[in-house]
C-alpha cells in the first residue's frame, strides 16, 4: 500500500472523527522525499510481494500510530514498537508460526524488505502537527532501521549449556536488474532467528541480524554498532551474503577497499573501506572459521569452497593483479575472497572488530557466500516473469537448509 493510499485513509478515518488540526508549516517544509529504494515501492513487484503475504497492512499501522502522537517521544515508541513487530512477524512467519497472510512461501525474506520500506517511507514523509526537526526524524528513521532488522531483539539464555552463535544476512539487490530478487542470506537469517541447533559439541543457539545494502551506512558504523556488544559473549558468528553461481564459498581473506559498484539507493563508493582509527588499519583480515571441516563435510547439494583467491597491488607495483592462494605480505588490497561490495566489507569490518577486540585466537568467525538464488526454468525474464515459482522456492530452502548444517558443522568442529 502506497504512502499516498495509507494518508488517503487516514484523513476519511479523522474526517469521521472530526475537525483537522492545521499542520505545521514548519513541519511540512522539512520532510524530504522518499529515496531512490523507497521509490520502487511504487512498482507492481513490490504491492504483489507485500500482498501475497499480508505484509500490506503493516505500514497502514505505523500511518495509524503516528498519526496519533503528539510529541517526538510518542512518534518514537510507535516506530520502535512496529518497527519490532515487523521483525518479530517477520520471523514467525519464516518458521511456521501465525498465519501465513496469503500464498507466498514463508521462507520469503521480500516482505519484511518491502515493508521495511514502505514503513521508512512513511516516516521519512510524514508531516506531524507538532515540531520534527532533521535530527529527530533521522532518529526516528534509525530506531526503526535497528528493530525491524533484528539488532534490538538478540537474547542469548543465561548459563553455559547452548553455544551461542550470531549470524548476519543481507537485503535483496540489484533491484534494478530485477525487481523480484530475494535474498537467501536475510531469508536464512528469517529461518534461524532464536532457533537451536544439534551439534557435535552440543546444542548452539542462533540469533541473527539484517544490514542494508547501502555503504553510507557501511560508513556510519552501522555493523560496529550492532555486533560489538555480542562478540565477546559468543562462541561463533558468520557473515552471510549472496554471492557465487551454484556454490558456497568459505572466504578466506578480506580486503580493505571498496570497489564502487551501486548500492540500493544507486550510490557507488571507491576507496579504502573507512574504520575508526585508520593508521593502525590493516588492508588485510582472515576467517577464523573452521573452512577445511565445513568443505570436507556433507552439508547439502551446493558444493562448498575454501575459497582463497584475492586481487592486490603487490609491493612497489602499481598494477591490481589476482593471487589464487591469497594476499602476498607488504600489499595493498583490491578485492578479498568475496570480492569489493558490501559482502567483502561486512566481512572485512567483523573480523577487524574481532581483532580489535583481542578475540583472533579463540573466536572463530569469517564470512559464507551461498549460492545466487536463481528462478526455476522458464521464469528467468524480469519483464514477464512471475515473482515465485516451485524451482525458486526449492532453491532457497536447500540454500536455507544447508547454511544451517554449516553453522552446525562450525560449531562442531
Amino acid at each position: 500500500m502506497t504512502s499516498l493510499r495509507v494518508r488517503i485513509g487516514i484523513l476519511g478515518l479523522a474526517l469521521l472523527a472530526g475537525p483537522v488540526a492545521p499542520m505545521s508549516p514548519a513541519a511540512a517544509a522539512t520532510a524530504p522525499s522518499p529515496t531512490v529504494e523507497e521509490r520502487r515501492l511504487d512498482q507492481a513487484v513490490p504491492r504483489e510481494i507485500l500482498e501475497r503475504s499480508g505484509f500490506d497492512a503493516v505500514p497502514l499501522r505505523l500511518t495509524r500510530a503516528l498519526g496519533s502522537a503528539r510529541s517526538y517521544g510518542e512518534a518514537r515508541k510507535a516506530v520502535v514498537g512496529q518497527g519490532s513487530a515487523l521483525w518479530k512477524r517477520a520471523v514467525d512467519r519464516a518458521q511456521g508460526r501465525g498465519p501465513a497472510g496469503g500464498d507466498l512461501s514463508r521462507d520469503d525474506d521480500r516482505p519484511l524488505y518491502w515493508a521495511r520500506l514502505a514503513m521508512t517511507r512513511e516516516v521519512r514523509t510524514w508531516e506531524p502537527e507538532f515540531a520534527l526537526s532533521d535530527g529527530q526524524r533521522a532518529a526516528l528513521l534509525g530506531e526503526l532501521e535497528l528493530a525491524s532488522r533484528g539488532q534490538t531483539s538478540v537474547r542469548y539464555p543465561g548459563g553455559g549449556r547452548l553455544k551461542r552463535v550470531l549470524l548476519t544476512g543481507f537485503d535483496p539487490f540489484t533491484l534494478d536488474r530485477d525487481i523480484r530478487i530475494s535474498n537467501p542470506s536475510g531469508a536464512s537469517a528469517l529461518a534461524l532467528d532464536g532457533t537451536v541447533i544439534e551439534t557435535a559439541d552440543g546444542p548452539a543457539r542462533v540469533e541473527t541480524v539484517v544490514f542494508p545494502v547501502r555503504w553510507q551506512d557501511f560508513t556510519d558504523q552501522t555493523v560496529e554498532r550492532a555486533l560489538r556488544p555480542y562478540l565477546k559473549r559468543v562462541d561463533l558468528f558468520t557473515t552471510v551474503s549472496q554471492g557465487r553461481v551454484g556454490r558456497f564459498d568459505v572466504e578466506r581473506t578480506n580486503g580493505a577497499w571498496r570497489g564502487g559498484f551501486p548500492d540500493n539507493d544507486t550510490i557507488g563508493v571507491t576507496g579504502t573501506v573507512p574504520v575508526t582509527d585508520p593508521a593502525s588499519q590493516p588492508q588485510w583480515t582472515t576467517t577464523t572459521l573452521p573452512y577445511k571441516a565445513i568443505v570436507d563435510a556433507d552439508t547439502g547439494r551446493f558444493p562448498v569452497y575454501d575459497h582463497t583467491s584475492v586481487t592486490e597491488i603487490p609491493a612497489g607495483g602499481t598494477q591490481p593483479v589476482v593471487r589464487p592462494d591469497g594476499p602476498s605480505p607488504g600489499s595493498t588490497a583490491r578485492a578479498g575472497g568475496g570480492g569489493d561490495y558490501l559482502s567483502n566489507e561486512i566481512a572485512y569490518r567483523v573480523t577487524l572488530l574481532r581483532d580489535r577486540l583481542g578475540l583472533h585466537d579463540v573466536l572463530p568467525g569469517g564470512h559464507v557466500h551461498t549460492p545466487v538464488l536463481e528462478f526455476g526454468a522458464g521464469n528467468t525474464d524480469p519483464a514477464t516473469g512471475t515473482v515465485t515459482d516451485p524451482g525458486f522456492v526449492r532453491n532457497r530452502l536447500d540454500i536455507i537448509a544447508q547454511v544451517r548444517a554449516i553453522v552446525a558443522v562450525a560449531v562442531g568442529a
